[in-house]
């Protein structure tokens, strides 16, 4: 990864749920292997983008997913193997913990589940955030698709429905500066149903962000007309 001069050693975060696990909330529009496959290739669109970043110098990805665990390794991340699934709050704090013991001066928390991410779109904040906290919230501003913090430590992640507003309490309550800056790529996350419709309409009409993911979403078919015919 081609880190710019004098930039903070900055570790990526992926947590990733076992692929059985993983999109939970698309149950019933989605079968059991349908997600499983759906979120490995959501992971891989991730795991190939991520070293594209100028503002990103390694990567580490938390899961207790034997199969994640070994393609990451495959591609040069690090992994960080938990026993078990963790929340997303927590896996993500192992992670900064881990990579702040391993030199990372600042973390990029980064979501599994937003396909259209641009690495460039992701640099130019990260660019201009270098000495402050960084709060990326999804579309409806209430939920966080990102989070960036410097030091790794700076205070725990609280990912999770209206984790937004805790961020920014807690961001807040370190008497440091931060910012809440929304990034459009990373605006859309694979949460709902309706999430899954809007991003397969978004990679049919443009796969390059993400065309693993186009693809399975493509042989998915849309799972709303369906359900409603």
């Amino acid at each position: 990864m081609a880190a710019e001069t004098n930039q903070l050693h900055t570790t990526a975060i992926v947590p990733v749920k076992g692929l059985s696990a993983a999109n939970g909330r698309l149950n019933g529009l989605v079968t059991e292997d349908e997600r499983a496959r759906l979120a490995e290739a959501l992971f891989l669109d991730l795991i190939v983008k991520l070293p594209r970043s100028r503002c990103i110098d390694d990567v580490m990805v938390v899961t207790s997913d034997a199969s994640i665990a070994r393609q990451a390794g495959w591609f040069g991340h690090k992994v960080l193997v938990q026993e078990q699934d963790e929340g997303h709050a927590e896996a993500a704090a192992a992670g900064a913990l881990a990579a702040m013991a391993e030199g990372a001066q600042r973390v990029a928390m980064l979501p599994v589940d937003c396909p259209m991410l641009d690495t460039d779109e992701l640099d130019a904040h990260l660019g201009r955030s270098h000495r402050t906290a960084l709060i990326v919230p999804d579309r409806h501003g209430t939920g966080t698709n990102a989070l960036m913090l410097n030091p790794p430590d700076l205070f725990l992640p609280a990912f999770g429905e209206d984790s937004c507003a805790r961020h920014v309490s807690r961001a807040r309550a370190t008497g440091q500066s931060f910012a809440l800056e929304a990034v459009e790529s990373l605006a859309i996350d694979l949460d709902t149903p309706e999430d899954f419709t809007l991003l397969r309409d978004r990679l049919l009409l443009d796969p390059h962000p993400a065309p693993r993911t186009a693809k399975v979403l493509w042989q998915l078919g849309d799972r709303a007309q369906q359900a409603a015919a």
